[in-house]
């Protein structure tokens, strides 16, 4: 896995940058596409929710790709996150290959 000093881009500035500006949807026009409270479309430009796979579904019918990309989106973060937080740097140092353990 390579590892990256820069955090890549989150699934909410991708949405708000790559999709709702361009198109100058609002908050609110985006969530009664997608069906759901605006809270929820805050949440997700604001980095305050995750892409799950049922949201993944609904961005990729609205916007007309892949439900791949959306969850793609949010595991390169939630990878980059694991591997700059020490905690959880701490938590993957302390797993041992199968053929070490053995």
């Amino acid at each position: 896995m390579l590892i990256t000093k820069r955090k890549p881009a989150s699934p909410g500035e991708i949405l708000t940058q790559e999709f709702m500006e361009p198109l100058g949807l609002t908050q609110s026009a985006l969530a009664e596409a997608m069906g759901v409270p605006r809270k929820h479309v805050n949440e997700l430009c604001n980095g305050r929710r995750a892409v799950t796979a049922p949201t993944a579904l609904i961005l990729a019918r609205v916007f007309g790709n892949s439900p791949e990309f959306w969850l793609n989106v949010q595991r390169r973060c939630d990878l980059w996150d694991a591997m700059h937080d020490p905690h959880e740097r701490e938590r993957v140092e302390r797993a041992k290959p199968l053929t070490a353990a053995a």
